[in-house]
């Protein structure tokens, strides 16, 4: 593959697309293995899939793609209308899920720059004897194409450009059919879905004309086609009604209208037209979608997809306007013209907009966890029968948003929390029936908004977590060393995070090794989120993971530690106080304590923490912030409270990253003023308090 052929626009969308294709194959197997081939409506999802797939691949020349898909297509064809009724499901759905397998692996290949060149005939065959097991020997199955044969050019007969007419007349036994296709407003690229109607017209004719011909070489065919629409005249043994199906299973067409075409208008097409004429009517029937699609076309939304660098340059310019914005309103060097009511008022106007702005490009970026949580039917599935249990999963609010960002964050934490929920939760069957359960485990991914985050749990109905066992393994590791009566449950079910942890004793595929949940720790910190566990034995096992919306701008409080300034998340502050004197005091261990109506919090000195010779040194004079992290608290000692004020969060300097990793900072941000402030990582705090 040519170096750079990865930015050709073409093969964008044709990654884009399959990869979408892919995932909605992939949901239609959890149906069809659900509710069997019984239901007519997934297995022609499945078959339109595949035909896209094919024509798509084809088209971009990927033939080993177009190949597998063509195959997977045929099995489906014969399914869909001979309607068997003894079917495996389960090896059916093995096969088309391999052959996912298979896209998925060739299009990482494409995306690489390499060439995707693996080999599915091994699949294919798979596929083929499959096939013939269910026609039961009633019918004679065709001789598969091999790859050679499948990419030749008599496959197809293109005549587009009108060089072929005495081919095409002397089909007169044949019946013509002219189609005007229309596609959907900001599609885009409409000579390249053009040509893939165009491919897909081989299934049922070999004979045909389109105008433009010039879809492939002359971009300026797109235009044509968005204003006058795309023509193809054909001629074939089929019916309108087949016609029709291909049409109606393409994507992004808007309408499309099929006449039949008498003889002597078949004539008078030899010449190329130079205009589709929008007000005539030929003889026939005038066919659009269906009444639905109908309907639906009234209060269609355009949707168009987006580069997501781009999304992420217009998050960092929305950064630079909120600090432009506070570095206008909050300079210094305004004195008394900051106080002017004009100058107040013009102020306010700008910062309402700013937060539309802000509220808008936020909401652009945004995007449901659908796509992550559907992901996990899959892991589920697999992680099941390898491991020989039964395991249902259900979703709970997956129309759920978070920033793209934060999706990519968390997809390997899920990913790891339910194949342990699979391999540690849910029991064995014969455990489970013994137990009183059904034998089949049931696991729940579940998200819901709470404030500025959002919350995701994994629930599982297994054994749940064998305390005295986490105890006394990670006793004997030297994790711990307090006594059993000294350590509450909560506590003993977070010693999983902890890394190098594993109650496995044996290495298997899915665990033993101790790494794992300390991972998913790690990549939660850092987006700011958290984790934590509960259970109970015999009833089952909650992880939940609390995570932000968005990584980008937050609300901070900024707080002054002798010339330095931090700045909080301001949803982790739970209260501000002076200390009274007699309030604070030492443990056992010299660890300043505060005592707080009642209850006893550790306290923390940022001054201490970062070594700054200036700073506040007598409690009553300072202000200390209570935090929560996790469902625990702990204070925090500083000099000042400054204001609360939007912060556009930035990554620390590589220097401080890579060369000396300093503990509880999360970022910083620039101030109104042109200064640095650093971000406080709270759960970082926790630790060394």
């Amino acid at each position: 593959m040519e170096k750079g052929f990865s930015n050709d626009p073409i093969l964008a969308v044709f990654i884009y697309e399959t990869e979408q294709n892919i995932e909605q194959l992939e949901k239609a197997i959890f149906t069809l293995e659900d509710e069997g081939i019984s239901n007519q409506e997934i297995i022609n999802e499945i078959f339109r899939i595949m035909h896209t797939i094919k024509g798509s691949s084809a088209m971009m020349l990927f033939d080993n793609i177009a190949l597998l898909a063509h195959h997977t297509e045929d099995l489906f064809y014969y399914i869909r209308d001979e309607g068997p009724k003894d079917i495996d499901c389960s090896y059916l759905s093995d096969l088309v899920l391999e052959a996912g397998d298979f896209v998925k692996v060739e299009l990482e290949k494409i995306k690489n720059e390499k060439k995707p060149d693996g080999n599915a005939l091994n699949l294919i065959e798979k596929i083929e004897n499959f096939l013939e097991s269910i026609k039961n020997g009633d019918i004679k199955r065709e001789k598969s194409r091999d790859f050679e044969t499948y990419t030749e050019k008599e496959d197809v007969c293109y005549i587009g450009n009108l060089q072929n007419l005495e081919a095409f007349n002397n089909t007169s036994r044949l019946d013509t059919f002219e189609v005007i296709i229309f596609f959907e407003e900001g599609c885009e690229m409409e000579n390249i879905r053009a040509f893939s109607i165009v491919h897909n017209l081989k299934d049922i004719s070999e004979n045909y004309c389109y105008y433009p011909s010039d879809i492939i070489e002359n971009n300026e065919s797109a235009r044509v086609i968005r204003e006058k629409g795309f023509k193809v005249i054909l001629k074939t043994l089929r019916g309108e009604k087949e016609i029709y199906d291909l049409l109606l299973n393409t994507a992004f067409i808007k309408d499309f209208e099929i006449s039949l075409v008498k003889e002597e208008q078949a004539e008078s097409e030899k010449e190329t037209p130079t205009e589709i004429p929008q007000d005539e009517v030929k003889d026939g029937v005038k066919h659009q979608l269906n009444e639905v699609l109908a309907e639906n076309r009234n209060t269609h939304k355009s949707i168009i997809s987006v580069d997501v660098e781009k999304l992420d340059r217009l998050m960092d310019l929305m950064g630079e306007m909120v600090i432009a914005e506070a570095m206008v309103t909050q300079n210094p060097d305004l004195g008394e013209i900051n106080e002017l009511e004009n100058f107040q008022k013009a102020a306010r106007q700008l910062r309402k907009i700013t937060d539309e702005m802000q509220d808008m490009v936020m909401s652009i970026r945004m995007v449901p966890l659908s796509a992550s949580f559907h992901k996990m039917q899959r892991l589920v599935r697999d992680t099941s029968r390898k491991l020989g249990k039964k395991v249902e999963l259900r979703i709970v609010g997956e129309e759920t948003e978070v920033d793209k960002n934060i999706i990519e964050h968390i997809s390997d934490p899920l990913m790891h929390l339910v194949r342990n929920a699979v391999d540690h939760g849910i029991e064995a069957i014969e455990k489970r029936i013994d137990a009183g359960k059904k034998e089949t485990g049931t696991i729940v991914l579940e998200a819901k908004n709470a404030g500025s985050d959002v919350v995701i749990m994994v629930k599982d109905d297994g054994g749940g977590i064998d305390k005295e066992k986490i105890f006394k393994k990670a006793y004997d590791l030297g994790l711990i060393n307090k006594k059993r009566d000294e350590i509450t449950d909560k506590e003993i079910y977070n010693l999983i995070l902890l890394p190098g942890f594993s109650t496995n004793d044996e290495v298997t595929e899915y665990s033993g090794r101790g790494v794992g949940m300390d991972v998913v720790v790690r990549n939660l910190e850092a987006i700011g989120g958290s984790v934590y566990i509960d259970s109970k034995e015999g009833e089952g096992t909650v992880t939940t993971l609390k995570i932000p919306l968005t990584l980008a701008i937050i609300d901070g409080m900024n707080i002054r530690v002798g010339e330095s300034i931090y700045t909080l998340p301001t949803i982790s502050i739970k209260e501000t106080f002076r200390p009274l004197e007699g309030q604070v005091f030492e443990d056992p261990d010299h660890n300043e304590m505060i005592m707080v109506r009642g209850e006893c919090y550790s306290l923390l000195r940022l001054k201490e923490v970062f070594e700054i010779e200036e700073g506040e040194e007598d409690l009553e004079k300072g202000i200390v912030l209570m935090l929560e992290q996790d469902d625990s608290y702990f204070c925090l000692f500083a000099d000042e409270l400054l204001g609360q004020h939007q912060v556009v969060v930035k990554s620390l300097p590589l220097y401080m990253v890579n060369i000396k990793k300093v503990e509880g900072l999360a970022g910083c941000t620039l101030l109104g003023d042109g200064s640095i402030s650093l971000i406080l990582n709270i759960g970082g705090l926790m630790n060394m308090s």
